[in-house]
């Protein structure tokens, strides 16, 4: 009988690379965190998840190992190089920050080479490269020997070990040493941009990457700039769990020196140094600061695109090897180009990446007073994302939001779409006059002359205010909370203006009051409340992150879109509308958090103004700051004139249900119904009917290989399963009624059905050992499939005291008997 993958892997490619000089020290199996299961109505992880095998070569025996390739098994029946075409070459060699990826099936290997593009034909598996070639072959494609002086950051150890760095920061950090290596060989500028999603740990890589370049020697002094106090707070504690005293906040004392004059890692804000506008003043970065202070400058959150003031900590710093951190803009400044020119009918450049000629003076400043239709803020995206580009050049790594929820590092996202009917008709000057319109802050008539012809839906809540339109939406909201799990979800709802969120705020705490009183419930304070720079919103972000009691809903306009961590919002809300994809993805990522404590591990986006249709445009940076200030103490804006109506029919409709996945390799919504369409069609490739896929699923390692090509196909049957709220079914039901139409049951029913459906063959065994099979079989409503492959199981109250292994080996071999167990209870 052919090996299955795992086999094939062990018993033959294995050994076989062994023999060529891939010790063990030199394989790296890098573990994602695995995907999501309900059990039991509480979430926890898979036990495993996506192994990848990793070969890394070492310079020294104490030296950090450098990733060079990936090795894939295949099934020994099938051709070595089976599924490895040239676009899943680039894409893994991308996702793992490799050269070189290998397919074999044990007997044959097939190789694809990233630095030529070229796949190989298949070769016999005692030919596999030995670590020195390989070695030598990364050398010449790179440029440079990893005994050079310019690679020694590569081959210093993580300052912690290895065991709680990702698979992703680990190819992050190296992809970054490696461009900085080669820029110092050709004499270009030391720059580099990361592009992570919102989540995914910038901090640590930033940390770790300092301090590896530092312990090489190659590091005098760095400056790391973020935008918020929050994110200062957090950046000096993980500066300070390395560098110790080394790392320190800047900022004038008292005595007016400055608190980091000591230290070698100075930590700042914009703000802080007198940065953040044109109008700031940066007499703290003049002062404390000579030309070339720093060897090294890290911005995180690089995405303002003024490129004036702020400028000066890059222009002071020219020598200084430069770091931008953010999220996915690549694919976005292409999208945004080309939007601009489809508006003007001309063609838009974007800045090439910089070859040395490109300052932060000289980027794009595209400032034509032509009546354009593009919008300001797809234009202002436009020049932030192309500024990145053109200062720091392409992404040296990109890790996106759908890979992230893939892998089970961001919680998996589901979108739920309104549709209100007001919004797809606007409201004509007759309509509005028929209604005896007042203005929106003395509550005076309004005259037909202060009324405009007609009124967009983009106008809505901010030019003129309709206070049934509110009430529709909030009521259609508030349904769903109860749908989903009850109202006290912590949310977050961004609103049109500072007003709106006033309304919004009011309206849902009258629903809820009333939805207490109805059902007898406590009504617990600070339900819903404002959050934006006006209210002092930042007061409130405590109570709305920790506290279980109050602090549910926050209403915001722009105040909570990034440098806010709230890990535990479980819903992100949309009735305000956007055009610019930049806030979008900054919005969306205050919910892509998973938090433990709280059990989240997915969260959903209710969208009334189609925002989500900007899923398609890249995970990206934050934008610059508008409407609300920079922060608590700011005069907020005097809102313009705005008049309020009452007397519409106003009803919202569902648009559908979606989950975002990586389409093309874009994080896109999907109609649940295409995604559980495209997962089953996968699922019938994979196995050709019920009884094969019974067979497989019984064998561990048979299921786990299938379950990895469904996730690495980009379908999850863990959120299958909680967007159809079947929490209470073993993942077999859930795919065996996807793929053939079986009629699913709770774990209950299935140990149930067990249970009578094979009581001759139990009655037929001893009795203490039928006791123990009933017991084990309980398990599995506990725990499904995992529950009854626990290693522990024996161990369990109800199996020991029912008899344990000795009363499974009384009547006859413990292991057959649990594998029929198994068989039997996914006939049943």
């Amino acid at each position: 009988m052919p090996l299955n993958e795992a086999d094939t892997r062990a018993k033959l490619i294995d050994p076989a690379i062994h023999k060529n000089g891939w010790t063990e020290d030199l394989i790296r199996r890098e573990e994602t965190a695995g995907s999501v299961e309900i059990i039991g109505g509480k979430a926890r992880r898979r036990a495993r998840g996506k192994i990848d095998y990793i070969l890394r070569v070492k310079v020294n025996l104490d030296t950090q190992p450098v990733a060079l390739a990936l090795i894939e098994a295949k099934k020994e029946s099938l051709p070595p190089g089976h599924g490895l075409d040239q676009g899943k070459g680039y894409a893994e060699c991308k996702r793992l920050n490799v050269k070189f990826i290998f397919a074999s099936n044990g007997h044959q290997f097939v190789e694809f080479d990233c630095f030529s593009g070229l796949t190989s034909a298949p070769k016999p598996i005692d030919s596999f490269p030995s670590p020195l070639e390989l070695r030598l072959r990364y050398e010449k494609g790179m440029g440079f020997a990893l005994e050079s002086a310019v690679a020694r950051p590569l081959l210093q150890t993580y300052p912690g070990g290895e065991g709680t760095r990702r698979y992703y920061q680990d190819a992050a950090i190296r992809a970054v040493m490696e461009k900085i290596a080669q820029c110092e060989l050709s004499g270009k500028p030391k720059r580099a941009l990361l592009s992570l999603a919102t989540g995914s740990g910038k901090t640590f890589i930033a940390v770790n990457l300092l301090k590896r370049i530092s312990d090489a020697g190659r590091l005098t002094r760095a400056l790391f700039v973020c935008d918020r106090d929050e994110l200062r707070a957090q950046a000096i504690k993980a500066f300070q769990n390395v560098f110790g005293s080394d790392a320190a906040e800047v900022y004038r004392k008292s005595d007016g020196s400055n608190n980091a004059k000591n230290a070698r890692i100075h930590v700042a804000t914009y703000q802080t140094l007198g940065i953040e506008s044109e109008n700031g003043d940066a007499s703290l970065l003049t002062t404390f600061y000579p030309g070339d202070y720093f060897t090294h400058v890290v911005i995180d959150e690089c995405h303002r695109s003024a490129w004036g003031k702020w400028s000066q900590v890059l222009t002071r710093n020219q020598n200084a090897v430069h770091i931008g951190l953010t999220a996915t803009p690549r694919r976005l400044a292409e999208t945004l180009k080309k939007e601009v020119e489809r508006a003007e009918g001309v063609p838009y450049s974007l800045p090439q990446a910089a070859e040395g000629e490109i300052t932060p003076g000289s980027v794009l400043t595209h400032k034509s007073e032509a009546n354009y239709v593009v919008s300001k803020e797809i234009k202002a995206d436009a020049e932030i994302t192309a500024n990145n580009l053109a200062y720091f050049g392409e992404p040296a790594y990109e890790y996106d939001i759908a890979q992230a929820i893939e892998d089970g590092y961001l919680a998996a996202c589901e979108i739920q779409k309104g549709r209100v009917n007001l919004d797809d008709t606007g409201i004509t000057k007759d309509e509005i006059i028929a209604r005896n319109p007042v203005d929106a802050l003395t509550g005076l008539p309004i005259g037909a002359e202060q009324i405009e012809e007609l009124y967009q839906r983009t106008q809505y809540e901010d030019r003129i205010l309709l206070p049934d339109r509110v009430l529709a939406m909030c009521g259609d909201l508030f349904k769903y909370l109860l749908d989903t799990g009850g109202p006290e979800q912590k949310t977050i709802v961004f609103c049109a203006r500072d007003r709106h969120a006033d309304d919004v705020a009011v309206c849902l705490n009258n629903l809820y009051a009333k939805w207490c009183s109805e059902n007898n419930r406590q009504r617990m304070e600070y339900f819903a409340f404002k959050c934006t720079a006006a209210s002092s919103g930042n007061d409130q972000l405590p109570d709305l992150r920790a506290s279980s009691r109050s602090h549910f809903i926050a209403t915001t306009v722009e105040l909570l879109t990034t440098g806010v961590d709230v890990p535990c919002v479980r819903n992100i809300v949309f009735f305000k509308y956007l055009k610019s994809p930049i806030s979008f993805y900054q919005m969306v990522g205050r919910g892509t958090r998973i938090d433990a404590p709280t059990g989240k591990l997915m969260f959903r986006v209710y969208d009334y103004t189609d925002a989500t249709r900007l899923f398609g445009e890249e995970f990206v940076t934050d934008p610059r700051k508008t409407s609300e200030g920079d922060g608590p103490g700011s005069e907020p804006p005097m809102p313009e004139p705005s008049i309020s109506v009452e007397g519409f029919d106003v009803h919202v409709t569902e648009a559908g249900r979606f989950i975002v996945a990586d389409v093309d390799g874009k994080a896109m919504p999907v109609p649940i119904e295409d995604y559980k369409a495209r997962m089953a069609a996968r699922l019938v490739q994979e196995v050709r009917s019920l009884n094969d896929f019974r067979r497989r699923w019984i064998n561990p390692p048979s299921r786990r290989d299938l379950i990895d090509a469904l996730v690495t196909g980009g379908y999850s049957p863990n959120v299958v399963r909680m967007v159809d709220g079947k929490a209470e079914y073993d993942l077999y039901d859930v795919l065996a009624e996807l793929g053939w139409g079986m009629s699913p049951r709770t774990r209950h029913d299935r140990t149930m059905a067990f249970a009578y459906k094979h009581e001759d063959w139990i009655k037929g065994l001893p009795g203490n050992t039928a006791a123990t099979i009933r017991a084990i079989a309980g398990q599995f409503e506990r725990g499904g499939t995992e529950g009854l492959e626990n290693p522990q199981i024996f161990q369990t109250p109800e199996v020991k005291a029912a008899g344990g292994l000795a009363a499974l080996e009384s009547a006859g071999e413990p292991n057959e008997l649990l594998k029929e167990t198994k068989e039997r209870m996914f006939a049943a």
